[in-house]
């Protein structure tokens, strides 16, 4: 039996801390509960939307006139070197779950907040490791079908910050399956340890705001020579783009654009309210398109 809260606040469940109530909001912990959940939503002329670990979202000030449904399943399992797990579980903790295993391979991903289905959907990524690297398989329930479709790693179409699940929103992820090698346990404090030093780790954000974009050639190498990096696939970090362009800790009430890690965009005050952010976030690509004719696009999502 379904547990359905009315105008149930959502910001303490990002990690934006940011937004307004949920019309109606249940949580869910396997798949017949989901299909339980959605077929609730449609019974009562409501719309659905579906939330995993907070990470990576900003709800608006007036909340969802809506179903939120929020998955909490964090099941998984080791067989051999293959890590098995619900959609909804930490992904911090089944890395450092895996190193207790004698396992690892990802550990450069530790300190990327959310759920691991929501890594999948979003492909994310740091310091040269994405989650393609070592997704095998992924279970996803077609919501408006209500059928299970299994997808291996080439069939979900990875590219930089995206999937074919993110590109097709009826499908929600519900179990993965991850390939492990050996471990390197020192790379996971030495991964949160970094994130800490730039200012990303245990803040009031969604992540990166914005994703890394194609640029011409010309800001291309004027990035090259500047950090005496190459640049990865004509991307240029949206950090850098959004320093240059002047736009380092720019303000629009309580939110800010970290002095720290610029493509961050803070709940500083902790009070910052959901038209604060987009409007720091049009601030900003107003500002990079101006100086660079490059348009950033935000990988945190909007709802």
């Amino acid at each position: 039996m379904l547990n359905i809260i009315e105008n149930k606040p959502l910001s303490n469940l990002t990690t934006f801390q940011i937004g307004g109530a949920a019309k109606y909001f249940v949580e869910v912990k396997n798949e017949e509960e989901i299909r339980e959940a959605i077929l609730w939503a449609r019974e009562h002329g409501e719309k659905f939307f579906v939330m995993g670990g907070g990470s990576n979202l900003l709800i608006p000030d007036e909340g969802f006139n809506g179903l939120v449904i929020h998955i909490v399943s964090s099941a998984f399992s080791f067989v051999e070197r293959t890590l098995e797990a619900d959609a909804g579980c930490n992904l911090l903790s089944l890395i450092c779950a895996a190193a207790g295993e004698g396992l690892g391979g990802c550990e450069k991903l530790s300190g990327i907040p959310g759920s691991l289905g929501g890594a999948v959907r979003g492909n994310a990524g740091a310091f040269g490791s994405e989650i393609k690297d070592f997704v095998t398989w992924v279970q996803v329930l077609d919501t408006n079908t209500l059928e299970i479709h299994e997808f291996s790693n080439t069939e979900c179409a990875f590219e930089y910050r995206t999937s074919h699940f993110k590109k097709h929103p009826e499908l929600l992820i519900l179990r993965v399956r991850v390939a492990l090698g050996e471990p390197q346990k020192h790379l996971i404090d030495e991964t949160i340890a970094e994130r800490e030093k730039r200012h990303i780790q245990n803040v009031r954000a969604a992540g990166s705001y914005f994703m890394n974009p194609v640029a011409s050639a010309a800001v291309v190498a004027k990035f090259e020579s500047e950090k005496g990096m190459q640049s990865r696939g004509g991307r240029v970090p949206a950090g850098w783009l959004i320093e240059k362009a002047g736009m380092k800790g720019a303000r629009v009430g309580g939110a800010l654009s970290s002095t720290m890690h610029p493509n961050y965009l803070v709940n500083e005050s902790g009070s910052a309210k959901a038209s604060e952010v987009r409007e720091l976030a049009e601030k900003i690509k107003k500002a990079v398109k101006d100086q660079f004719e490059v348009v950033l696009q935000e990988e945190a999502v909007v709802l």
